[in-house]
């Protein structure tokens, strides 16, 4: 199969090229580097550097073959950026995905599987495990610009019978265990990361955000999936769009606290991780956990890196072999 992949130069992007090429698939990719890495685009797919809000541009990216599906990365994603230019995250994800479905659309797509996001379910505290049929109600322009573009993939689908497949997935964390492929962002923001340059003095020391949660050790919990498990979802979903679209919720189901990270680095690394409490932030839930049922009934899915330290052990590996990242 050939398929399109936006934001393939990203994170989850990029993991989701490499279970493709994996599987025998042909992939190009398109990502306009703003936030991706080339060095993180594999040498077995093509890559055309393209921004998804030119339409125009776009249009001839599209165009350049058939496709047997597009998988949509390409996005702002930073909650906290979201909040403080909500109009640009608006805007800018709702037209570079609006851009990227009508020229779908008229290339004769018929599969699209989309990076949704947990945001969807707001900053309030939610009964664990979150299911899909969870009242959506975004906590940022972020998760809203998100919730968008769900939409104009169901009326994609009403109006001229494109399936899509909506991911809403929770805490993608880890690296490629391979070493093929990790987590480079600018500036960092995730936790696992930020924990891993704290124990091996590339940072400052952490602060942890919150101890009087109502939870077992008093910090946040979240629901940390490895980021190949992650995209082998991706490719599991394109099997079921062959007569309907479908909305997954993904995640391992375990939920870790911010504490148990520090734990976890400390113990795969070796090293103590310099860290320090600070007050909470506003908007961040106690606990968030996915209900990922549909998707392991419905596909088969199961995570196979589900455990913390192994999940910190491929993250880990990755950083030490590339102190500054990609390029580096």
């Amino acid at each position: 199969m050939r398929y399109l992949v936006t934001g393939g130069a990203g994170f989850v992007g990029s993991h989701a090229v490499l279970a493709l090429l994996d599987a025998g698939h042909q992939v190009c990719v398109l990502d306009d580097l703003s936030t991706g890495h080339r060095e993180a685009v594999p040498a077995a797919a093509d890559f055309v550097q393209c921004d998804l809000a030119d339409a125009a541009a776009t249009e001839a990216a599209v165009g350049r073959g058939r496709w047997d599906g597009v998988l949509h990365f390409a996005a702002l994603s930073l909650v906290g950026d979201s909040m403080r230019d909500p109009f640009h995250y608006l805007r800018r994800n709702y037209i570079t995905a609006l851009n990227l479905v009508e020229a779908s659309v008229r290339a004769g797509v018929k599969k699209i599987v989309f990076s949704s996001t947990a945001a969807l379910f707001g900053g309030e505290d939610r009964e664990p495990p979150i299911p899909e049929t969870a009242l959506i109600d975004p906590g940022s322009p972020y998760g809203e610009s998100k919730f968008f573009i769900e939409r104009v993939l169901h009326w994609a689908d009403q109006v001229y019978g494109v399936r899509s497949a909506c991911l809403r997935y929770f805490n993608a964390a880890g690296a490629d265990p391979q070493g093929r492929a990790g987590e480079d962002h600018r500036p960092e923001t995730h936790l696992i990361p930020l924990t891993i340059d704290a124990a091996l003095g590339r940072r400052p020391g952490l602060k942890l955000f919150g101890r009087d949660y109502p939870t077992r050790d008093g910090s946040c919990i979240r629901d940390y999936v490895h980021v190949t498990d992650l995209a082998d979802a991706h490719v599991r979903a394109l099997d079921m769009l062959d007569d309907r679209s479908v909305v997954y919720n993904i995640g391992n189901g375990l939920g870790y606290s911010n504490l148990e990270v520090v734990q976890s680095v400390e113990r795969v690394s070796g090293r103590k991780v310099p860290w320090e409490w600070a007050e909470r932030r506003a908007g961040d839930p106690a606990v968030l956990v996915a209900d990922s049922t549909t998707l392991r009934e419905q596909t088969g899915w199961t995570p196979r890196y589900a455990e913390l330290d192994r999940i910190v052990e491929t993250a880990l590996r990755w950083r030490e072999a590339h102190p500054q990242g990609y390029g580096a």
